[in-house]
């Protein structure tokens, strides 16, 4: 959510009143983040995120976008995409729309593909206890759960066959044992991938970018409450305990050390499971999704860090935190985790 592309208020006024929200009263970049172009914008109509998207392309995009609409269209609180009134919405079965039919939440700001959504209420909690993590995982099995039926189908584009193209890219910057742990654990990620166990995962749609910072609970309740989750632009189709191993690895993890965290993880762990309960071969293939999860950022890092853009308030997240991640849980692949029950979903910490 850096600024890498500048937008004048008179254009960004120029798309709100297109789209029926305007006049626009305010435009204020946001800090934070590495990939697109984030502006706060308020209008007379209410308080908005205007992202323009810097490597995504509009082939990719309504995936994103009608996701989103579909997820909130079913109750789930995530940021509602606003649809220009001039284009008729993408009707049919995705296979029958033709590639480069116009998207009607996808619009065009300073040169780039464009999406106005609507601004969550609340803030993000960076030091979540128990009561937080049980509210994200509850919405997370909510948001597996509500995608089952979205039509559309687009990979993970930052999933195994990314890793395997970028590892290349960035072993030239390594020193010797990260450039072995960077190796060794891509071979044992395409050997899992190539099992019949993995194979067998449940999947769909998934957010896999579910970090704390792109989730949000109101201000001043007793208990934490999840008002939504955003930033849906890394979504693809892909394994729903890759989505819960990401979300692992954020939340229930102590950012000094990159340590496990039992109680944090019980907690997210046992409220997904009252909603979908995993299966025989989540719960024995899980260990090795949180070391794929902890692979997939720390590769992404690697790459933002030593081949960065240039933008104002651009801040590249350290890869060392990936790499703590990721020898911890390749130094604990048994745990400490949670044994849950298949049949009650009760954690107990190991």
């Amino acid at each position: 959510m850096a600024v890498f592309t500048e937008v004048g208020f008179d254009e960004a006024d120029a798309l709100v009143r297109r789209l029926g929200l305007g006049p626009l009263t305010a435009l204020r970049g946001i800090e934070g983040g590495i990939e697109n172009t984030n502006y706060f914008a308020s209008t007379a109509s209410g308080e908005f995120v205007l992202t323009l998207f810097e490597r995504l392309g509009p082939e990719q995009l309504p995936y994103y976008l009608c996701l989103m609409k579909h997820l909130a269209s079913r109750g789930i609180p995530v940021p509602g995409p606003v649809a220009d009134p001039a284009i008729e919405p993408l009707g049919g079965h995705p296979l029958s729309i033709p590639v480069n039919a116009p998207c009607e939440f996808l619009h065009r700001v300073a040169g780039k593909p464009a999406a106005l959504v609507q601004r969550l209420e609340g803030r993000s909690e960076l030091a979540p206890t128990p009561a937080h993590c049980a509210e994200l995982g509850r919405l997370l099995a909510r948001m597996h759960q509500a995608a089952r039926d979205f039509p559309r189908i687009q990979p993970n584009l930052r999933g195994l066959a990314w890793w395997n193209d970028t590892a290349p890219v960035v072993l030239p910057y390594l020193e010797a044992p990260q450039a072995a742990l960077l190796r060794s654990e891509l071979a044992y990620q395409n050997h899992i991938a190539e099992s019949s166990a993995y194979a067998a995962l449940p999947r769909g749609p998934i957010h896999a970018d579910l970090f704390r910072d792109n989730a949000m609970f109101a201000i001043g309740e007793a208990a934490p409450r999840l008002t939504g989750v955003f930033d849906f632009y890394f979504a693809g189709t892909d394994t729903w305990l890759f989505d819960l191993a990401v979300c692992l690895n954020d939340w229930a993890i102590d950012l000094p050390t990159g340590r496990h965290d039992a109680l944090r993880a019980a907690a997210l762990l046992a409220a997904y499971a009252t909603v979908r309960p995993l299966t025989g071969a989540e719960r024995a293939l899980l260990p090795a999704m949180l070391r794929a999860a902890a692979l997939r950022f720390w590769i992404s890092r690697l790459w933002d860090f030593h081949l960065p853009r240039e933008a104002s308030m651009l801040k590249a997240h350290d890869p060392t935190h990936f790499e703590r991640v990721l020898r911890e849980r390749s130094r604990a692949p048994a745990g400490p985790l949670v044994s849950i029950s298949a049949d009650s979903g009760e954690p107990q910490a190991a």
